[in-house]
């Protein structure tokens, strides 16, 4: 029986360690082809040099966007029994080091170029082993290594999310919890030998444990896309035939904006699957005419609840798909072994089961998120249409920016501690499938690109507003409240060009 993810991905080293694990673009530091075996060697060398050098581990950060260096060390930190907590490379060092304190981060495996941009002041004195791809790919195991040990109930990885306190809210997520959000998403997609994965995920995004560990679950081989390719989808899964797609639903609506969605290519695309936002019915129509021989699953799900616990599939032919009451594709139905309920007055889904997370890293956070009978309060608002969950949006001012949660409260406090900025209210603002922050400030009137310099001090880039409007004062309601319906009008009427 399975245990933890490491073994997940053992066995399918030890049934095909020749077939290919990753493949590198072309041009990248590791360009190619890298097999299972390769990948299991170079992760067990780097799990023997964490242990030789520091000894036993409980958290490892990881500061690496998509490379070797990444994935083997997740797989090392995972083969040391540790939780992974994975770093933004481009988030302000100020934000790295705020989560490696909360996380209790003993080491961290980062990136070469990662360490030669930023320096290592985002560590707070904790140790880095620095590593590049190449030196990684020709590292090898001695053999120092004692056996894995296999523990469900150890945190698997920690991810940090938008707070509402200011703060960023650190999720743990036990190998117990993923485990069967795994098993079920390999058999419902089919992902076996032979199937190539898509890769669009960074992986401080919680969804980005679908693209390894569903690839590397069922034996398949995730292909790592070049910069160029995550902004051109179509050549992407066309050029590197791609049998599975797996992005945010906002991907067709920017690639649209730029021209890049092209219909009538041929592709290998069997499954194209969507989450981390409301997928519209829209976008599944522009998506369906570049890849019509592909089925459309839309996900749902926190990160509470281990990456998705809802899901619904369109039908093959258009003219089934069914019509809902704000024309976004259905949730559907819960997982099968997860419950749920909604809770009348509000439309608020409650979910429980296996995949719900235990609490949050800092206790404070659980209150008020959890029912007495167990179900985590996911404050997202549904509705049963023919039969089907609907996303009806959220409850909170939560709002999602390419699939990030995003706490407006956190970034109104980075701006508030801004000496131009007196008060501050974000608000989430959506055009053609595709949301985006605005700030509406008082204080001293500020040019947008000071303002967003600023703000890169202490927020990584999905937390930074798009468009500022400045304000001599803020609208309030009767009881004196700023009324942000207020703010959404005057946001609304007026064209780009009069915000800042």
């Amino acid at each position: 029986m399975t245990r933890s993810l490491y073994e997940v991905f053992a066995a399918t080293a030890e049934r095909q360690p020749d077939a290919p694990a990753v493949e590198f673009p072309d041009g990248a530091t590791a360009a190619g082809p890298v097999t299972y075996r390769e990948l299991r060697r170079a992760a067990e060398a780097v799990a023997e040099r964490i242990a030789a050098e520091h000894g036993t581990v409980d958290r490892v950060g990881l500061l690496a966007a998509r490379g070797l260096v990444a994935y083997t060390g997740y797989l090392a930190a995972m083969r040391l029994g540790a939780g992974v907590v994975p770093l933004g490379p481009d988030y302000p060092a100020a934000r790295n080091r705020g989560i490696c304190d909360a996380a209790g981060v003993d080491v961290v495996v980062a990136e070469a170029a990662a360490v030669a941009r930023g320096g290592t002041e985002w560590a707070g004195g904790r140790p880095v082993l620095s590593l590049e791809d190449d030196e990684v790919r020709a590292a090898k195991p001695d053999g120092r290594l004692t056996a894995h040990e296999a523990d469900p109930d150890r945190p698997a990885y920690l991810l940090f999310t938008s707070g509402t306190t200011g703060r960023p809210k650190g999720i743990p997520i036990r190998h117990r919890q993923v485990l069967p959000f795994l098993a079920h998403n390999i058999a419902r997609f089919r992902v076996g030998p032979g199937c190539r994965m898509s890769h669009t995920f960074e992986l401080t995004f919680d969804l980005s444990v679908y693209d390894l560990f569903v690839t590397w679950g069922g034996g398949a081989t995730l292909v790592v896309p070049s910069r160029a390719e995550l902004f051109a989808p179509v050549d992407y899964l066309t050029d590197r035939e791609l049998t599975h797609w797996f992005s945010v639903p906002s991907a067709v609506s920017v690639s649209a904006g730029f021209g890049q969605l092209t219909a009538g290519r041929p592709s290998a695309l069997r499954h194209s699957v969507f989450c981390g936002e409301q997928l519209t019915l829209d976008q599944a129509r522009a998506w369906h005419a570049v890849a019509p021989d592909a089925t459309v699953d839309n996900l749902y799900g926190p990160t509470e609840l281990t990456v998705a616990c809802a899901e619904f599939r369109l039908p093959r032919d258009l003219a089934q798909w069914p019509v809902t009451s704000n024309g976004t594709v259905p949730i559907g139905r819960v997982y099968e072994g997860l419950e749920h309920r909604v809770i009348e007055e509000t439309g608020e889904l409650l979910v429980r089961g296996p995949q719900r997370f235990d609490g949050y890293l800092n206790p404070r956070d659980d209150e008020g998120r959890f029912t007495a009978d167990g179900y985590y309060r996911t404050g997202d608002r549904v509705q049963l249409e023919d039969g089907l969950l609907v996303h009806r949006g959220r409850l909170d001012d939560q709002v999602k920016i390419r699939g990030y949660r995003v706490e407006p409260s956190e970034v109104e406090a980075a701006l508030r501690h801004l000496d131009a900025v007196t008060e501050a209210v974000v608000l989430g603002v959506g055009q053609d499938g595709v949301t985006d922050l605005v700030a509406c400030y008082t204080g001293r009137e500020t040019g947008r690109t000071e303002l967003i310099r600023a703000l890169r001090g202490t927020l990584p880039i999905h937390l930074v507003p798009r468009r500022f409007k400045h304000l001599d004062s803020l609208p309030r309601n009767a009881n004196g409240k700023v009324d942000r319906d207020a703010l959404r009008q005057i946001v609304s009427e007026v064209n780009d060009g009069a915000l800042a």
